[in-house]
């Protein structure tokens, strides 16, 4: 699946952003929420969702970049989206976190920075509904992926067993690196720069979506 990321969107027109994934056929829309203090950057919080979770059908996924994400749960949850991913570079009780985001109504989700090891995660394995991999350093849109958190992905792949979680990537995701990114087994792949700058963003999220 592909997860357009409205981080990279024209916000004074998010309803046609919003149309433009609907469009092209892609099935989620990828929520990137920055504190400024996890990341350096800021973006938007619960209201901005809220605001436009009318305009749209599609999955709404909250990827909280943030400090303290537990304390904010209940917002994006009743912003109304569908997953919310948390960082366990943030969480201090983080098997805590994603207990209560499952029972909010939402999928759990947890993500780890390219420094962070698949191993700082495997207790809460059995737990996550979906594990996303940072394959750029998370604050800014439109970075180059870097080579080895394709290693982790297929770790995840390969630990994954009977377990159900969905492995995703982010960062650097494109024509240039799909291939890669397929073959490393991800699920869900969001793109940002790549999918708002393509002319041809049906294509391009069809390419994306083809099985090695």
């Amino acid at each position: 699946m592909v997860a357009p990321s409205v981080l990279s969107a024209d916000f004074s027109d998010i309803r046609g952003a919003l149309v433009q994934i609907k469009d092209s056929g892609a099935p989620w829309v990828h929520l990137d929420v920055m504190d400024g203090s996890f990341v350096p950057n800021i973006t938007f919080g619960p209201k901005f969702i809220a605001d436009i979770r009318p305009h749209s059908d599609l999955f709404f996924d909250a990827h909280l970049m943030i400090r303290n994400p537990q304390d904010h749960l209940e917002a994006f949850a009743k912003a109304g989206v569908q997953a919310i991913t948390v960082h366990s570079e943030a969480c201090l009780h983080l098997d805590r976190t994603l207990m209560k985001i499952k029972s909010l109504g939402c999928l759990a989700g947890v993500s780890i920075v390219p420094s962070t090891p698949v191993s700082a995660i495997e207790c809460v394995l059995d737990i996550a509904d979906l594990v996303l991999v940072m394959s750029v350093n998370p604050g800014f849109g439109g970075q180059s992926l870097i080579p080895y958190t394709l290693k982790k992905v297929s770790q995840l792949r390969d630990m994954r067993g009977d377990r159900k979680y969905l492995i995703s990537i982010d960062g650097g995701v494109n024509e240039k690196t799909a291939l890669d990114v397929k073959k490393a087994g991800i699920d869900v792949a969001v793109a940002g720069s790549a999918f708002f700058a393509n002319p041809d963003k049906k294509a391009f999220t069809e390419s994306l979506s083809r099985r090695v």
